[in-house]
């Protein structure tokens, strides 16, 4: 299991202080993401797998480079938050999913005086194979998807390891999530306790 915690995701910011982005995959303006798993298909460079939450207060513009691998890259945007953004020489108004061309640098820009625009960019080669979805689940055939349900039904996915499906912990508790049976912190957390 790969656990990372939010202190740990590396999150680039603007000069002028205007754009933040969380880069979750992928590299942008120098700073690169977490590394994947070894075995994953992100692991492999020619996936230009890119994960950004891109943050723009009014007036902030950041411009996504091209991928190498041009049109055989697949990019999505999901305009999730704020009025409007322009992106590219688009303006958009409303909250969408947009299909971007990777072959082409692409600018997003926060024309809005008065809020900030939230932006999820997704990117990557396509894995062609036949992709089957429902809920939470992914996989390559519906039959794959039914024995996932059945999965969790039985195990929870390894099990549930607290008396509760809604487990409260208490207040003076700090976060921490159960690795194997250990509590782990966040690297903060670790620091004060």
């Amino acid at each position: 299991m790969v656990k990372h915690w939010a202190e740990e995701i590396p999150k680039y910011t603007s000069p002028d202080g205007l754009v933040k982005v969380t880069i979750w995959a992928g590299s942008l303006n120098g700073m690169r993401g977490l590394p994947p798993p070894v075995n994953s298909y992100a692991s492999n460079p020619k996936s230009e797998l890119a994960i950004f939450f891109i943050n723009l207060k009014p007036g902030g513009r950041i411009t996504i480079p091209m991928a190498e691998g041009g049109r055989n890259i697949n990019r999505m945007a999901y305009f999730v938050e704020g009025s409007t953004v322009q992106v590219g020489r688009s303006t958009v108004d409303q909250h969408c999913a947009l299909t971007l061309d990777a072959s082409q640098e692409l600018e997003f820009f926060n024309s809005d005086p008065s809020t900030t625009a939230e932006v999820l960019l997704l990117q990557g080669r396509p894995i062609g194979e036949p992709v089957a979805q429902h809920g939470p689940f992914v996989m390559n055939t519906q039959s794959e998807i039914q024995q996932a349900f059945a999965d969790y039904r039985k195990t929870q996915f390894g099990g549930w390891p607290w008396p509760q499906d809604a487990m409260i912990f208490p207040r003076d508790k700090s976060r921490f999530a159960l690795v194997n049976g250990t509590e782990i912190f966040p690297p903060r957390a670790e620091a004060e306790l």
